[in-house]
């Protein structure tokens, strides 16, 4: 049986994501990635804090934010990392607006030298485990 978090508790516990998110030297990033983990593109999040929690939702703030492709590929996943690059969330999800996906992209086919956009990056706590 799956553990199951009630709304305060999953609320309560975002926070120090974000904090976790915002450490290290610098800011957090967002780093988007191909489906074979090629680095495509490593965007910066807004200085701390780099976001809100509203409910068990992190919304990344200052948006849109803006990078360029370092490789070439498909976006198909991200992860978040603190400013000195630790990884500190995996396994997002990424895709363009009305997708639902957790980083919105403008384009999830990326060149070298290309302006990657993010319109909009969040997280929610699952609600089970």
């Amino acid at each position: 049986m799956a553990v199951i978090y009630d709304a305060a508790t999953r609320t309560a516990r975002m926070g120090p994501v974000l904090s976790a998110i915002d450490s290290g030297s610098g800011a957090g990033k967002i780093k988007i990635l191909s489906a074979a983990d090629v680095l495509l593109v490593t965007i910066p999040l807004a200085a701390a804090p780099s976001g809100t929690v509203s409910g068990d939702v992190l919304t990344f703030g200052s948006m849109p934010r803006s990078g360029t492709g370092a490789a070439a590929g498909t976006a198909a996943k991200a992860i978040y990392t603190n400013g000195s690059d630790a990884t500190k969330v995996s396994g997002l999800t990424v895709g363009i607006a009305g997708s639902g996906a957790n980083v919105i992209l403008d384009n999830l086919s990326i060149a070298v030298g290309q302006a990657v956009n993010i319109s909009s990056a969040t997280l929610t706590h699952n609600t089970a485990g």
